[in-house]
C-alpha cells in the first residue's frame, strides 16, 4: 500500500484523502441566524450523531483551506447559539448544492436556493418545509481545533424538538429507510443515493455472542473461494453444527463430491467452499457451515 505522512501533505491533498475514503457522509443542512436577525443556510458533510441521552449532533463549518476563513454559519452559532438541521434528500440536493455557494453575508441563501422558510417552535432559525426531516437544536458548545486552514469548528448541538414528514413512517411509527431517499456526500463532486438497489439489511449484533470466524477451520479462514462476507455470516451464527449433523450431511448431500473427488483433495476442498458460497448466498448458513466441516469429518 501506499503511505502518506499527513505533514508532508497539503492540506488540499490531505483533504482529498480524507474525503475521498471517509464516506459516505450524511449532510447537515444548517439553518443559523445572525445578531441581526439574518438568516443563513449551508449544508456540512462533516456530520453526525453522536448521542441519544442528551440526542447530540455535531456539525463542523472547517476553516477554508485555501484562505483561512471562517464561514458565516460558524459566525452565527457564536452569535445565535441555536441551529435547525434538516436532512437532505435526492428530490432537494440540488437545491442544496446550491446554498452552498459563498454569497456576501447577508444574503438570504433560503430565497438563492428557492427553498421555503417555516418558523421554528423553541429556536429562532428557520426550518426547511421541503425537508422531511428537521432538528431543531440549541448549541451546547464550540470546540475550535486549530487556527489554520482546513481545522474544524465542531458545533455541538442538542436537538430540543423534531419534525418528521408523516409520509416517512412505517407502520411501527419509525422512519422507513425505502421512503426516506436520502444522499450521502463523497468525494469531489461525487454523492450517493440511499434508495433501491443501494439499500441492504443486516441484522446486528446485540447481547447473542456469534461463534467467530476464529471457530471456523483454518482451511476455510483463508479460502481462495469463501469472500470475507461470507466469513462474516458464518462467524455470526451462534452454534456450530455438531459432528452427527456434519456427517449426516456429508452421507446425504455431499456423497457425490466427495466419491467424485476422493483422491484429490485439493480439488475436493475447493469444491466444497465453492458449494458452501453458493449456500450462503441462499441464505443457507447452516448448511455451508456443514458443507465446510465435512472436509475433516470422519
Amino acid at each position: 500500500m501506499k503511505r502518506f505522512d499527513p505533514t508532508e501533505l497539503s492540506i488540499p491533498e490531505l483533504h482529498g484523502y480524507l474525503v475521498g475514503a471517509i464516506g459516505p457522509r450524511p449532510v447537515a443542512f444548517a439553518s443559523t441566524m445572525d445578531a441581526e436577525g439574518r438568516p443563513n443556510l449551508s449544508p456540512f458533510s462533516f456530520f453526525n450523531v453522536f448521542g441519544a441521552n442528551p440526542p447530540l449532533l455535531i456539525f463542523s463549518p472547517a476553516r477554508r483551506g485555501r484562505d483561512n476563513t471562517t464561514k458565516h454559519s460558524y459566525h452565527n452559532v457564536k452569535d445565535v447559539p441555536e441551529v435547525v438541521i434538516n436532512v437532505v434528500t435526492y428530490s432537494m440536493v440540488h437545491q442544496t448544492s446550491l446554498a452552498s455557494t459563498e454569497y456576501p453575508e447577508g444574503v438570504n441563501e433560503f430565497e438563492k436556493a428557492g427553498f421555503t422558510a417555516i418558523p421554528s417552535e423553541k429556536v429562532r432559525p428557520f426550518r426547511v418545509k421541503e425537508s422531511p426531516v428537521q432538528f431543531e437544536c440549541k448549541v451546547n458548545q464550540v470546540i475550535e481545533t486549530g487556527t489554520g486552514g482546513g481545522a474544524g469548528n465542531l458545533v455541538i448541538c442538542e436537538v430540543v424538538m423534531i419534525h418528521v414528514d408523516e409520509n416517512l413512517l412505517d407502520e411501527r411509527g419509525k422512519i422507513d429507510q425505502r421512503r426516506i431517499d436520502l444522499v450521502g456526500r463523497m468525494g469531489g463532486n461525487f454523492y450517493c443515493r440511499a434508495h433501491g438497489d443501494a439499500l441492504f439489511e443486516l441484522a446486528q449484533p446485540t447481547t447473542q455472542l456469534g461463534v467467530g470466524v476464529d471457530s471456523l477451520p483454518q482451511e476455510a479462514r483463508h479460502s481462495a473461494v469463501l469472500t470475507g462476507s461470507d466469513l462474516g455470516k458464518l462467524g455470526a451464527v451462534l452454534s456450530i453444527p455438531d459432528e452427527t449433523a456434519v456427517n449426516e450431511y456429508k452421507l446425504t448431500e455431499l456423497s457425490d463430491t466427495f466419491i467424485s473427488l476422493q483422491d484429490r483433495p485439493i480439488e475436493l476442498l475447493a469444491a466444497l467452499h465453492r458449494q458452501a458460497h453458493e449456500l450462503i448466498g441462499k441464505g443457507l448458513v447452516d448448511e455451508a457451515w456443514r458443507t465446510i466441516l465435512a472436509y475433516n469429518a470422519r
